[in-house]
């Protein structure tokens, strides 16, 4: 960015100090969550169906981050899934998502993360994100970026794979709790499956997005997610040079996300748009946010 500006007035300077305390929150109620898992145990309680988990410690890991930017950043509003939202005056408003992949979680599987991103809001709009990580309890990984500034993993930069192949992609997805769009989402990648090298499935949103951009996976696709499964993971992604968009190639939303390797992007688009006209099942047009994540 060469200090110019990037949005709301922040510098280069602004966004470097966003990205150091989304590290931080990030590393610190995942570790707040790993720890209490190890020592007590974990139950857990369900939300929106029965397959919707939600434990203690989603709880503790989002207080203990609210706890936090109400002593730093007492003006910015705040997003969160376990919480009501918070409302700010600064134009800036952070979105988190204290344990993604809570099923993993339950279950003591290793891809669950802590997600922390901020952005600014737009009028009428999301708004651009200028900085997010994510954490990875269970390996110590931290993947981070801010706006014009490049994505890391801890101190290494990362960038997406060179794929330049749709049918040797590697390409991860996720799914609803609700069983009609969970079925409605079978058949989708039953249909891509035979035209890619094959489907991965982690069970976290904001860790596929992160596999994407340190090339581990060539591609993610899902719809019906929500802003603070995917926030920070997005950022990380387009710092890390992936494209983005919905399944259609206008722009991405939380109903609606296609991220790849550049190389793929165009191709794995137009298999998408093959797949809905044979299949008729138009997941990106179910804007009912559902994910399993």
């Amino acid at each position: 960015m060469n200090g110019a500006l990037t949005t709301a007035g922040l510098g280069v300077d602004d966004v470097g100090r966003l990205r150091e305390l989304c590290i931080e929150l990030a590393e610190s109620a995942g570790t707040l969550a790993l720890t209490g898992r190890r020592s007590h145990g974990v139950r857990a309680d369900t939300k929106s169906s029965p397959t919707d988990l939600v434990t203690r410690f989603d709880r503790a890991a989002e207080e203990h981050i609210r706890e936090r930017l109400a002593r730093h950043r007492p003006d910015d509003a705040v997003l969160g899934e376990e919480h009501p939202a918070r409302s700010g005056t600064s134009g800036l408003e952070w979105v988190i998502d204290p344990i993604d992949g809570t099923t993993n979680f339950v279950y003591d599987l290793p891809a669950w993360c802590t997600s922390v991103a901020v952005r600014v809001a737009g009028s009428g709009s999301p708004g651009r994100i200028v900085a997010g990580a994510v954490h990875v309890p269970a390996s110590g990984e931290t993947f981070h970026a801010g706006a014009g500034c490049g994505a890391s993993l801890g101190d290494r930069p990362i960038a997406a794979s060179a794929a330049d192949d749709v049918s040797r992609a590697l390409v991860a997805t996720g799914f609803a709790y609700d069983a009609s769009r969970r079925a409605r989402q079978g058949r989708r990648i039953a249909a891509l499956l035979p035209r890619i090298r094959d489907v991965r499935r982690s069970g976290s949103a904001a860790y596929d997005l992160c596999s994407v951009a340190c090339g581990r996976v060539d591609a993610y696709v899902e719809d019906a997610v929500n802003d603070w499964d995917i926030a920070a993971g997005l950022l990380i992604c387009a710092e890390a040079g992936a494209a983005a968009s919905d399944s259609r190639g206008l722009p991405v939303t939380a109903a609606d996300v296609v991220v790849t390797a550049p190389g793929i992007h165009s191709a794995l688009i137009d298999l998408l748009t093959v797949i809905t006209a044979v299949t008729g099942d138009d997941t990106g047009r179910d804007t009912g946010r559902d994910t399993d994540e």
